[in-house]
């Protein structure tokens, strides 16, 4: 019992000098990463070890080892900064759109407009309880409104509504059952960089995939050119080169799949990124005309 006390005085220790532990997906996160670079740091490891005709080729050739290095270091830091990034949430983007037009309507209402009158020019101000129940409609309709344009006509709100963040949901978006939250153009939940995929860093996933794609060929071909020059010579370290180096062409089939497949959606990612802003625009500029000739028929 004493044991279990103390063991358990010595995770609540932890958890205080490190407070992202605490929570179990966070755990499981962190620990997906560090193995992810472990599992890195072991083919490269392993063939620098083994590999002693690599050790003089890096003396010859410093350049060669240095860029494979280089890669290999620049491919771990994209995947840190695309496990870091937001991949675009739905609910920060309504956010966005209403306080830009909430700011516009407050400034536009509460601004002083000079008239003419018989006795000289006098000043109007709008202001009080009728701007501001305007202002907290707008905070509603401006979004709902930009998002019923990016539908077919007649579509009901709805359809496109989400059940657990209750704010509309623009084509292609999703709500994440991991992340708990709606992402603007979801493509998929990736459990080895512990966030989603979605508008806001699909690019920077797209070029983790390159940089990883292109480390694993490279480490690849100098699996295969050891193996040419040292094979039945250790029976033990080849069958780990060959056991390490079919695991590494599972590894490059699979990402290359992703990289030809995520390249398609980044090109219809950008071209729905332009309607979107376009329908943002044309949505905003009636918004802007209708509230202006509003204003110039009032005074």
């Amino acid at each position: 019992m004493n044991d279990i006390l103390a063991s358990m005085s010595n995770f609540n220790f932890c958890y205080r000098i490190v407070p992202c532990l605490a929570d179990p997906a966070r755990r499981s996160s962190l620990g997906l990463k560090a193995a992810l670079v472990a599992l890195h740091l072991v083919y490269a490891g392993i063939l620098f070890l083994f590999d002693s005709d690599l050790i003089e080729k890096t003396k010859e050739e410093p350049w060669y080892t240095a860029i494979y290095l280089l890669l290999f270091v620049v491919a771990l830091i994209q995947y840190f900064v695309t496990s870091s990034s937001s991949p675009g949430y739905v609910l920060d983007a309504m956010r966005d759109v209403n306080e830009k037009n909430s700011l516009y309507r407050r400034s536009s209402m509460l601004s002083k407009q000079p008239a003419s009158s018989k006795s000289g020019s006098f000043v109007i101000t709008v202001e009080g309880s009728e701007s501001e129940r305007n202002t907290q409609g707008s905070n509603i309709t401006s979004w709902t409104k930009l998002v019923l344009d990016m539908y077919p006509p007649g579509t009901s709100i709805r359809t496109f509504t989400c059940s657990y963040c209750n704010v509309e949901q623009p084509p292609r978006a999703k709500h994440c059952h991991d992340c708990d939250k709606c992402v603007l153009q979801f493509d998929h939940h990736c459990v080895w960089l512990g966030t989603c995929i979605g508008r806001g860093n699909h690019c920077q996933f797209w070029w983790y995939i390159f940089e990883e794609t292109a480390l694993c060929l490279w480490t690849g071909i100098l699996y295969i050119t050891y193996l040419k020059a040292n094979i039945l010579r250790v029976w033990w370290k080849d069958a780990v080169m060959i056991l390490l180096l079919v695991t590494l062409s599972i590894a490059l089939i699979f990402l290359l799949l992703l990289l030809i497949f995520h390249r398609q959606v980044f090109s219809f990612t950008q071209y729905f990124v332009s309607r979107m802003i376009h329908g943002f625009r044309h949505s905003s500029f009636h918004f802007y005309a209708s509230h202006k000739s509003h204003r110039d028929s009032d005074t």
